[in-house]
């Protein structure tokens, strides 16, 4: 069955532990968004971050790095209490060795991919990950809406993966919604990342049992 993703950057900050104790009994990762300023223009979230989110929940920590240079931060971002860590393949000249170095700490690794860059440019590296997320915006704000190109896109990678039948998540990154939710799963996605989908609501816990239950339809 797929997995329900949140992203912290459409919580309320202010009250971020009560945002996610909302939102947990349906969600499987507390999805964190960190950028640098550098390789996204918005600055947000981080070590600090993740050290505040860890005695919260139990669930797993999931950081999706929007920076340059991503392998200076696995340490930190270990010690802080992440468990997974995907970062972006345009963000480095060769993904290999900084993949090894989050294995080497103690995470689990992923590569993302921005919308303009071609899905086969990933399928080398496919052995190497537990985790392949594409964009379905352009990285860095919340609540833009999701462009429609992620799906074939999605079916690409599906193919992919499933041909050499390796046991990667592919996720779905950008404007996930309720309403377009299921097409993201029919196009191979097993994990939808949602946050102005649910911290934008008005009710984030209907939200999250909404998607859970669209998540368990597809699955049955």
């Amino acid at each position: 069955m797929g997995k329900l993703a949140a992203s912290i950057l459409a919580a309320d900050l202010a009250h971020l532990a009560d945002q996610v104790k909302l939102v947990e009994p349906w969600t499987d990762v507390i999805h964190v968004d960190i950028m640098d300023g550098h390789f996204v223009p918005p600055i947000a979230l981080g070590g600090v971050v993740v050290a505040s989110l860890r005695p919260v929940t139990a669930l797993p920590l999931h950081g999706h790095l929007m920076v340059d240079a991503p392998e200076t931060q696995f340490e930190e971002l270990r010690a802080a209490g992440l468990d997974v860590v995907s970062f972006h393949l345009e963000a480095v000249p060769d993904p290999s060795p900084a993949l090894r170095k989050a294995r080497g700490v103690g995470m689990r690794v992923g590569l993302t991919l921005n919308l303009e860059t071609p899905v086969e440019r990933v399928v080398p590296y496919l052995e190497e990950i537990d985790d392949l997320m594409l964009m379905s915006i352009p990285p860095g704000w919340s609540g833009q809406r999701l462009n429609p190109a992620v799906f074939p896109r999605l079916e690409r990678a599906r193919e992919e993966i499933d041909r050499r039948g390796l046991a990667i998540e592919l996720e779905v990154d950008g404007g996930v919604k309720l309403d377009n939710a299921r097409r993201a799963i029919e196009a191979g996605a097993t994990v939808l990342v949602s946050a102005s989908g649910l911290f934008g609501s008005s009710d984030p816990a209907e939200a999250a049992r909404s998607f859970a239950s669209i998540l368990a339809e597809a699955g049955g």
